[in-house]
Parts: structure tokens; sequence; C-alpha cells
């Protein structure tokens, strides 16, 4: 039997954490049947099963990050072809988030690497997220941690979502980041909820955690009170150079039972098929949509990784009768 692991200091324990995380794991137990049939019964219960949301996501300030994200190709110290740039300047963002709406998105995702926003970062993002909103476009930043009143000022500039990922469980945290603790993470998410705006948290899998540990991250999620409008599950894209290159990638069926486990501690929640969808097949992909996925990046970039072409996503999306949401 695993032995129960206890928060590290810098979490923030919740008496619902062990709770939903044995009912995690009970749920990945079950057989692969029973689990969809659960996850599906409980989807429809709360969504059109029909339906699904699309999101693009752009990069506009790549590289150069401080931190030390053992998965991420942006981080400065990893040496991964990745080349630092400038933040954007209004009018490519424009036109990309023009591009998104015309190709049927309907929330335009703008992502810095950033440990975190100085105020004169910040100035030319509330622009941009003033003129993604014009295009009558959701609007959603990931800038990294927020210091009190700036999610304030996204939200009076219009922002619908910040998305501000956990990453994994509180308890393999630190052997993924050591450049800032998961409190540190948490009380974003406290700043961005405390101002009005819908989160958007999930996390990465796949990163040599256990399944224990993978638990351990729904339950995170499902303990937040009141649990994230919208939930994006990545899957681990291992870029050379990282010091995650060479991890034994998680099976396809794992994530599909992850996705499934996701939608019923979650309920409500959308659940966003992000990085390394383009990895699964159509048919992994089909059954991520059965037990509970409602929602994808859709277009050929995340940040700096790949994504599927947008015409490889319609043709599965028409083929499975998913209409966008």
């Amino acid at each position: 039997m695993d032995t129960i692991v206890k928060f590290p200091a810098t979490a923030r324990p919740d008496p619902r954490f062990e709770a939903l995380r044995e009912e995690a794991l009970a749920l990945f137990d079950l057989p692969f049947n029973d689990l969809l049939f659960r996850a599906h019964t409980v989807h429809r219960e709360n969504f059109d099963p029909n339906r699904v949301q699309r999101s693009t996501l752009l990069s506009i300030k790549t590289g150069g990050c401080p931190e030390d994200c053992g998965y991420c190709p942006q981080a400065a110290r990893y040496h991964t072809g990745v080349e630092g740039q400038d933040l954007l300047a209004l009018d490519e963002v424009i036109t990309a988030a023009k591009a998104a709406k015309e190709h049927g998105a309907t929330r335009f995702c703008m992502g810095a690497a950033w440990r975190g926003p100085k105020a004169r970062d910040l100035e030319p993002v509330l622009a941009m997220v003033r003129e993604v909103k014009a295009l009558g476009l959701e609007a959603c930043c990931t800038l990294g941690m927020l210091k009190d009143g700036q999610a304030e000022q996204l939200r009076d500039a219009g922002l619908d979502y910040y998305n501000h990922n956990l990453d994994t469980s509180p308890e393999y945290y630190g052997e993924i980041v050591t450049t800032r603790d998961y409190e540190d993470r948490l009380d974003t998410l406290e700043r961005v909820r405390a101002a009005g705006l819908n989160v958007c948290c999930g996390g990465i899998v796949g990163l040599g955690e256990s399944r224990r540990e993978r638990a351990g991250l729904l339950a995170q999620l499902a303990s937040l009170d009141p649990q994230p409008e919208s939930v994006p599950i990545n899957h681990l894209v291992p870029v050379e150079g990282t010091p995650l290159a060479k991890t034994e990638p998680l099976s396809w069926m794992e994530f599909v039972r992850t996705i499934a486990v996701a939608r019923v501690l979650l309920p409500r929640s959308m659940v966003r098929l992000s990085a390394g969808r383009e990895s699964l097949d159509d048919a992994a992909q089909a059954l991520c949509f059965f037990a509970g996925a409602n929602s994808i990046f859709y277009g050929e970039k995340l940040l700096t990784t790949g994504n599927p072409e947008v015409a490889r996503d319609d043709a599965l999306l028409a083929a499975l009768g998913l209409a966008a949401g």
C-alpha cells in the first residue's frame, strides 16, 4: 500500500485533499469502460456532449524566463534553441486574434515568459486585452505570478480568464520547479479569484510522476473553492535541452483515464486538451472527448511547441459531430 505523503511546508493543507485523492485513485483503478461510462455520464449531466470550445494561444513574449521549470524550453538556463524575444507589438497581436476568430476560436489566450509582470510590462498587455475584447473574443492571459492590484488592472481592461497552472501535485512539485513555491501559485490564484476573474488552472501529466501524484494534482484542483472554470490538462512535450527531455512517455490510455477522472472530480469545469495533443491519434482524442474533455487549444502552435493543424482538427471534430461551443 502506498504511504500517505504529507504536504511540503510551503503548501497549504486542505482537509478535503486526501479524501479527494483517495476518490481519484479509486476512479483510476476502475475498469477502463466503467471509468469512461462514469465520466461521460457526469459530462452529459453538466454539458452538451457534442460541443467543444476552441481557444487559441499566442506567445506575446517568448524565452528568457528566469524560472527553472524542468519541462519548459523558455527557461533561460536551458539550451533548447528558443531565443528570447521582446513583447510583440500591438498590431501583431490584433492580427493573430483576428485570424483566430476567423478560424472559429472563441477565446484568445496571451502568454508571456515572465516570472511575473512588472508595472511597465503590464501596461502594453492591458492594451492587448482591450483590443482582443473589441473583436468579440474572450480574453485570457498567462503572465506568471501577479502582485497585489495587477489582477484588478487586468479585470478592468476586460480580461475574462487568468491562467496559472499548478503543474503537478504538492509533494512532487519540488522535483519539477525550485525557483518558486507551490504557495506562490496558490497566492496568485487567490488574487485572480478575489478580483472576480475566471480561473484557468490545470497541470501537466507525464512528468515522471506516479499515479498517486497524478491523482494529487487532480485532487488539489478539485479542492479549490470555487473550482476553476477552465482546467487545461497538458501531456508533457519532451524538449531536448530540458531536464525532462528523456522522460518516459505517459501511455495514451493513462492520459484518457486522467481526463475521465478530472471530469468526475471537476464536473462543471471546462476540461481542455492542451499541450501534447499532437502526440495523440484521432482515436485517443475521440476517447478524451467521450471522457469529458470539452475544450481544445486550436491552432498550429502553443507558445513554442507544436499543435495539430487546424485542418486536421476540423476534420476530426466534423467526423465526431462535435460543434464549436
